[in-house]
């Protein structure tokens, strides 16, 4: 068994109550769910089914360097 590791984004659909997912290494692999456990395991579904196809057409896996960086930020405003 091999392992790979991507980052994820999940999001808050806005005319939904559901959540979207996608990996920013994967471009075009994407999923959704009701809640964010359920995004969380679809997203990793579809990634397994993405690198499956890829692995089995002989394309490389893109495994790029940390693309995504999240940080909180407070700002105040007079």
């Amino acid at each position: 068994m091999r392992y790979f590791t991507f980052e994820i984004v999940i999001d808050k659909e806005a005319e939904d109550e559901g959540y979207s997912a996608y990996s920013p290494s994967l471009p075009g692999c994407f999923s959704n769910g009701r809640t964010v456990e359920e995004a969380k395991q679809n997203i990793r579904n579809a990634i397994e089914q993405h690198l499956q196809s890829l692995l089995a057409h002989g394309q490389p896996i893109s495994r790029s360097e940390k693309r995504v960086h999240v940080e909180e930020l407070t700002v105040g405003v007079p």
